[in-house]
């Protein structure tokens, strides 16, 4: 398949040929994510600035809505992936996890004493590099497996979610249950890994065959060395944080892990051993919409014979003069159009601009049932370590740890399972979104009784559903709105976590938490622990209703988009992800 040649120019430079590079790209995405969970250990280390710097609750859970601001705001870094090289987000954002945890450190340390505002910024500027890695990584690989989404953003996402749990096995072992350690860790390690990976993190030429078996068994493999890393991270953090082990065991088990992050590399590596024969190439119907915008003259005319853009729609080839398909029929009907003929500017399937996306009920009707899923949900994740102190589960490391496996595993089957439905059965991917938000109504039920025994319960179900809900969103943007500014719309998704952690966490949970905390200590000026149900028990409540809307929703949004997955895919069978005609 020709891939970019060519010189400089173009914000996104050349275009690397060949089938091993996307799969030697994904593996480095792989220890990109990892890097870019950062955001996920704040239980870590939040103790420690609480006590370290004296603040209360309400004080430190707006730190937790800086963390999720840094995070998830990251409407720079989508505006810039369609104009910079994947390479130098991933270099801005090494940056600002230098400088952010860097001063963080400082003030756990009190090496530099600072005012709260400052360190405010800092975890917000700490954390922003999640966006940056995220972005880049995702991004990237989104366009270099077009007809892979729902499996790629699973596995990408995957990673992000298991960070946590490698993160807390650093932590357990290696930086010896130290915050300060765990800082320094995030300060300078982000970006060493960064700089390492990030020549591979490219554009490649496009995997675009439907029917490539082997393309799937790659697939199946990386999936399942992912849930085996997941599965061994979640062992041994367990028996890590039971037993003690000796530093030969510890050594051990962190290199046993450092393997399984290698592992997706054996795909190339297979591939580079053993060659498959080529096969006779068939007109390549999809290319990323990065092919010809942004690449040099050379790059451009090595991508000419693909189809500009990533539009989803089907072409009408030389049938199309008199009478309008089932296609466009059924696209009409999702559109609630009146004279398909007359409509001006992209249908859903098209590639948007994040303008034209802005203005489109669908766009919005996403936002807020991913809103409900994941704003309820993080706050829940902000809070972890005093949740699980308030009912008495004093070790809260091995809940974070719980919630990571199973977020990881939420995203890994958000992905392949709605990727096998929607091929199978046309059933449009916020059908799962529906679901798990069922599921989360009664997890915040259980979380609001505040039995010990119950604790790991919910932090399972919970991680599950809070994953899938990431894993489904992605897909869903790209296939409604297209590639072409995928980055800047799937950033601009994410903002709900940190609104979602403003409201629900910082305003509610942290207003109720200090509440109790003073009623159950009283002439205690500035309580800082709170022990009982009651710590919680409203805020629950509360997110449960929200998930119920969530729901309601969310049935609505699935009724509006069916016929628009009916078309995308619909070409021939049921089981082909949809394609373009060529002009």
């Amino acid at each position: 398949m020709p891939g970019g040649g060519g010189g400089g120019g173009g914000g996104l430079g050349k275009v690397k040929a060949g089938s091993r590079p996307p799969w030697v790209g994904l593996a480095a995405a792989v220890w990109v994510q990892v890097a870019a969970g950062s955001a996920y250990v704040f239980p870590l280390y939040s103790h420690a600035i609480k006590e370290a710097l004296g603040y209360n609750q309400k004080s430190l859970t707006m730190l937790g809505v800086a963390n999720d601001v840094g995070e998830n705001v990251g409407l720079v870094p989508g505006v810039l992936a369609n104009r910079l090289p994947p390479w130098l987000i991933l270099l801005i954002g090494s940056a600002c996890a230098f400088f952010g945890f860097g001063t963080v450190w400082l003030a756990v340390t009190k090496t530099v004493a600072m005012p709260y505002w400052v360190l405010w910024i800092a975890l917000c500027i700490g954390t922003n590099s999640s966006a940056w890695l995220g972005t880049a990584a995702l991004v990237t690989n989104m366009r270099n497996f077009p007809l892979s989404r729902g499996t790629v953003a699973g596995l990408i996402k995957g990673y992000v979610a298991v960070s946590a749990a490698v993160y807390t096995e650093a932590f357990n072992g290696m930086l010896n249950n130290s915050p300060t350690n765990l800082l320094l860790l995030l300060a300078l390690g982000i970006p060493i890994a960064c700089v390492l990976v990030m020549y591979f993190v490219r554009p490649c030429t496009p995997s675009l065959d439907e029917d490539n078996s082997t393309e799937h068994s790659h697939f199946v493999f990386t999936q399942i060395s992912s849930v085996v890393l997941g599965a061994y991270l979640m062992v041994a953090t367990i028996l890590g944080d039971t037993l003690k082990l000796s530093a030969t065991i510890t050594y051990l088990l962190f290199g046993i892990m450092i393997l399984l992050l290698l592992s997706p590399l054996a795909i190339p590596i297979k591939m580079t051993l053993y060659p498959s024969k080529p096969k006779d190439e068939k007109p390549s119907t999809i290319v990323p919409s990065y092919s010809t915008d942004s690449l040099s003259g050379a790059d451009q005319e090595s991508a000419e014979p693909l189809l500009r853009g990533t539009s989803n729609t089907f072409g009408t080839g030389t049938n199309d003069s008199d009478e309008a398909t089932d296609v466009d029929l059924l696209l009409a009907e999702g559109e609630g159009a009146v004279n398909l003929k007359r409509r001006k500017g992209p249908r859903r399937g098209d590639d948007f601009t994040f303008g034209e996306a802005l203005v489109k009920a669908d766009f919005w009707l996403l936002f807020i049932v991913y809103f409900c899923g994941v704003g309820t949900g993080v706050t829940a994740l902000n809070n972890l370590a005093q949740i699980g102190i308030a009912v008495g589960a004093n070790d809260t490391t091995v809940l974070l740890c719980l919630f990571g496996f199973c977020n990881f595993v939420g995203r890994i089957l958000g992905g392949s399972v709605s990727e096998y439905f929607v091929r199978s059965r046309m059933l449009p991917r916020p059908f799962w979104m529906m679901c798990t938000q069922i599921i989360m109504v009664v997890t915040f039920l259980l979380f609001a009784t505040g039995l010990h025994s119950l604790i790991y319960v919910s932090t399972t179900l919970l991680g599950i559903c809070y994953g899938v809900q990431f894993a489904v969103m992605i897909p869903t943007v790209s296939e409604l709105f297209g590639l072409k500014d995928f980055g800047l719309m799937y950033n601009f998704m994410l903002m709900v976590n940190p609104i979602g952690a403003f409201f629900f966490s910082a305003l509610l949970a942290g207003y109720i938490y200090d509440k109790e905390a003073a009623r159950q200590n009283p002439g205690v000026l500035d309580p800082s622990n709170c022990f009982g149900p009651d710590c919680f028990r409203l805020t629950f409540y509360v997110c449960a209703i929200v998930c119920c809307c969530g729901t309601l929703i969310c049935v609505f949004f699935i009724a509006r988009i069916k016929p628009v997955y009916q078309m995308l895919y619909a070409s021939g069978s049921f089981r082909h992800p949809r394609h373009q005609q060529l002009y």
